[in-house]
């Protein structure tokens, strides 16, 4: 059994290493310095996790923790690949700047018109990301509703403001620190889109989540 663990350690790392490799000048594949760092990280964390929690812990440790190896912004690639993945066909968009990764949650895909009650579909995408989010909790998550402007600010406000507290609710039932999230209503004063048209209100309807790396993230 121990032997099965070293190996599931050893086959980890050198995945987080190949995934890191590129080619040099003379066409050679090496691994880059990147990806070295994170696999020393890989390692040791793989050894933690599975003397816890077996031989998936040690699968599992060894990718968190060597994308903490491998610096903020691999941290950041890890987890913009995994929510990439979970979140095709879903309609919530993924965008990344810098080190911050957005998802972009549609109210057609999101609410019922006038409601903050997440849809079927809403829950179904959260419940893929928060594994992910759950997982690589070195982040911060700032959690934006907002509305077209149809109506006033005494719906407007309220009803964004609710539409984000729902996200951020259903995502810590489903293991996310609440202590990493916070929350706010713009209603409708940051439109993305014309509000003169109804396809640019609907792009105005969102609820739109910002993952950036905790301020003691290295």
């Amino acid at each position: 059994m121990k032997n099965m663990k070293l190996l599931t350690i050893v086959t980890v790392a050198a995945a987080v290493a190949l995934s890191g490799c590129m080619t040099n000048s003379a066409g050679e594949r090496q691994v880059s310095k990147t990806a070295l760092y994170g696999l020393g990280g890989a390692v040791t964390c793989g050894i933690i996790g599975a003397v816890s929690h077996g031989s998936k812990g040690a699968r599992n440790s060894a990718l968190a923790c060597g994308a903490v190896g491998a610096g903020v912004g691999g941290y950041m690639d890890y987890q913009e690949a995994k929510l990439r993945e979970q979140l095709k066909n879903t309609g919530v968009s993924v965008e990344r700047e810098g080190n911050q990764i957005k998802l972009t949650m549609p109210e057609n895909v999101t609410f019922p018109v006038n409601s903050y009650v997440l849809s079927a579909n809403a829950q179904a995408s959260l419940a893929q990301a928060a594994q992910t989010l759950a997982t690589y909790n070195e982040t911060t998550i700032n959690i934006i509703g907002h509305t077209d402007s149809t109506g006033n600010d005494a719906i407007n406000n309220p009803l964004s403001y609710n539409r984000a507290q729902s996200v951020a609710d259903y995502l810590n039932a489903r293991g996310v620190d609440r202590s990493r999230m916070t929350v706010s209503g713009q209603g409708s004063r940051q439109p993305i889109a014309s509000n003169a048209t109804e396809e640019g209100r609907a792009q105005n309807r969102r609820v739109e989540l910002l993952i950036n790396p905790a301020p003691t993230a290295n």
